[in-house]
């Protein structure tokens, strides 16, 4: 393995070691605090166009299991450990990080520092940043004129309808860049779930005469997207029971009239503390965030607030005083983890069960 560099937009520069694709990238530079489900965190797609800086000091060490993709087609431009190891005892395993990522031509870099780098993005956000070869001017050049797409949905999400059949409820999912959590979540419950491209309209929907709706993540600013998408969730959650998760909460939110802006330090990690207003319970649920609910805009006469983060205190949940609509920030699918929010799953059941 080559010594490779990771360069940031602000003229530092990182020496380390290269695995995975040897391929130089660029992208928005983020960091997850999750100890586990490194692959699970990879394969999601609201890390697409971004480079993952891991917390966790020893990555890879259970290798690559079959059932722990969150995507087919991993689109992270990359990986930044302090270690990566092939060594696994993992019955499951079928192949090894590096191998992965060289399979799906993603770069990675351990030997980082990722302390100071995660203390440094703490203070700078989020900054763009390459994997290169060489840390000469041309690198740094070539980092500050790359613009990256504000496309982001439109490139990870489903073109076409598809189904995952079962004998249960009829659910649709709306496609902005879905975890297959999600799936698992729903097919756990026996849901027969059709999943429709992002710019599917209300009538499509209606077309399936589904007993309830979900609402992906996805990633990218909710901003980004057309009027069409907010006046498609204003007339489905009229019509049907509606579940909004990630991005799908933060245009939940728009479409009811509340405002979304940007957060200075993104939230991504499974260890965050989130409070059940109702109940006052407090639960631990990943989070991949990067925008928030001005609490100061929801309009109190239509929505409810139903979780809070304890750290910042930025809405997680919002539910609907006048239809069976809600929402939740977090991923309540439990991939990697914590399942302390799984239930979310069982009240959707129960609210498409109510208006049989």
């Amino acid at each position: 393995m080559a010594q490779r560099f990771l360069i940031l937009e602000d003229g530092s520069a990182y020496p380390g070691i290269g695995f995975g694709a040897g391929a130089t990238t660029t992208g928005e530079i983020v960091f997850n605090t999750s100890m586990l489900g490194y692959q699970e965190i990879i394969t999601n797609q609201i890390y697409h166009n971004q480079l993952i800086v891991f917390s966790q000091p020893i990555v890879g060490s259970i290798g690559i299991a079959h059932d722990g993709y969150e995507s087919i087609l991993p689109t992270t431009k990359g990986v930044v450990v302090r270690d990566v190891t092939a060594i696994s005892k993992n019955r499951q395993r079928s192949l090894s990080l590096d191998k992965f990522l060289k399979q799906h031509n993603i770069p990675g870099i351990s030997g980082i520092d990722t302390r100071h780098l995660i203390r440094k993005l703490q203070q700078t956000g989020t900054i763009k940043g390459s994997i290169v070869d060489v840390a000469d001017d041309h690198a740094f050049d070539q980092l500050h004129a790359t613009v990256l797409t504000n496309q982001q949905v439109a490139q990870v999400a489903t073109p076409r309808p598809y189904p995952n059949p079962n004998q249960g409820y009829n659910v649709v999912v709306i496609d902005f860049g879905l975890k297959h959590g999600i799936l698992r979540q729903l097919s756990k419950r026996d849901c027969n779930v059709t999943v429709l491209p992002w710019q599917a309209t209300a009538q499509d929907i209606i077309n399936l005469d589904p007993d309830g709706v979900i609402l992906s993540t996805g990633p990218g600013s909710p901003l980004d997207l057309p009027q069409s998408v907010l006046e498609m969730i204003q007339t489905i959650q009229q019509r049907m029971p509606l579940f909004a998760i990630g991005l799908g909460h933060e245009l939940f939110a728009l479409a009811n009239g509340s405002e979304v802006s940007p957060l200075k330090l993104a939230h991504h990690g499974a260890n965050h503390p989130i409070r059940k207003i109702i109940t006052n319970e407090i639960i631990y649920a990943m989070e991949g965030q990067e925008f928030v609910v001005n609490p100061d805009s929801v309009n109190r006469d239509r929505l409810i607030t139903t979780y809070v983060d304890l750290i910042d205190g930025s809405i997680q949940g919002l539910r609907h005083r006048d239809y069976p609509a809600f929402s939740v920030q977090f991923f309540p699918d439990g991939a990697p983890g914590p399942n302390d929010s799984v239930d979310l799953f069982d009240e959707f059941m129960e609210i498409m069960g109510t208006r049989e």
